[in-house]
């Protein structure tokens, strides 16, 4: 599967949504504790992850 930049940020955030709407949806925590303290900490966390994955694959095409 070929995915350039806006497609992974695009699947990434799809990821994210659909793990925020389980949550809203489910009922386990009330809506602002979701919108306010687990969804931005989901955003960094992928956007960490998300970057440290894309440098680990440029390193694997450059020295592979």
């Amino acid at each position: 599967m070929q995915l350039d930049l806006p497609k992974a940020v695009g699947l990434l955030l799809l990821v994210i949504a659909v793990g925020v709407a389980g949550l809203v949806g489910s009922g386990m925590m009330i809506l602002e504790t979701t919108l306010m303290m687990v969804a931005p900490s989901m955003i960094l966390f992928g956007a960490i992850a998300f970057l440290i994955g894309m440098k680990h694959g440029e390193f694997r095409a450059t020295h592979g």
